[in-house]
This record gives C-alpha cells, structure tokens and sequence, in this order.
C-alpha cells in the first residue's frame, strides 16, 4: 500500500491547494484542479493508498468552507473507495511526535 502524507498547512490557497495535491498525489497531467476532478481522481484509482493529513486545522484556517469540503472530500472518498484509507493527525505537544514544517503530530483518528 503507498503511504502519502498530507500538510494542511502547504495549502495556503485554492490554487496552491490544487498544484500540491497533484503533486503530492501525482495525479494525471489532465487533473482539472478543483474538488469535482479530485473526487473523480481518488473514486476512479484503484491502487492501494493510505493518505495520511496533518494538519487539518490549519488547512480549514487558511482555506474555511473550501478546506472543509476538502477533508469532506477525502473522507467520502475513502468511504467510496476501498482502496483508500484517510487518516487525520492532530497537533500534540513537543513528545516524541513527528516534527513537520515546525508543527508536530501524531496519528489521532482513522475515519
């Protein structure tokens, strides 16, 4: 299963949202960079993936409504997808937890 890790805190716009998950995410060169074609993308691709996503606060920060319908988004599409896992992390104190662009967090919960 490919892991691929997630910060919400990389997406600081609608745009740089859209270039950093098809690059993180390596979706095609025809992906479409709104939420219909990421739907489209994570529903329609059949190979194992477990996307892990620190941060999601700051992403809903940054983004507000749009940054909720993004996490709403992966996890209905992990819900549709059974190839897919989601799994969000939570901002912990300085503990031993993974350190990411100055931010720490571990795993918190798997929807």
């Amino acid at each position: 299963m490919k892991e691929l890790r997630l910060n919400g805190a990389e997406m600081t716009d609608k745009k740089t949202t859209h270039v950093y998950l098809k690059n993180e995410l390596n979706l095609p060169d025809y992906y479409g960079n709104n939420l219909d074609a990421l739907w489209d993308c994570l529903t329609t691709d059949f190979s194992p993936k477990y996307i892990s996503i620190c941060n999601s606060d700051i992403l809903i920060e940054n983004l507000g409504a749009y940054g909720e319908s993004i996490i709403r988004l992966f996890k209905d599409a992990a819900k549709e997808n059974d190839c897919i896992k989601v799994d969000f992390e939570v901002e912990k104190e300085s503990d031993g937890g993974q350190q990411d662009n100055g931010v720490i967090c571990d795993t918190d919960l798997n929807e």
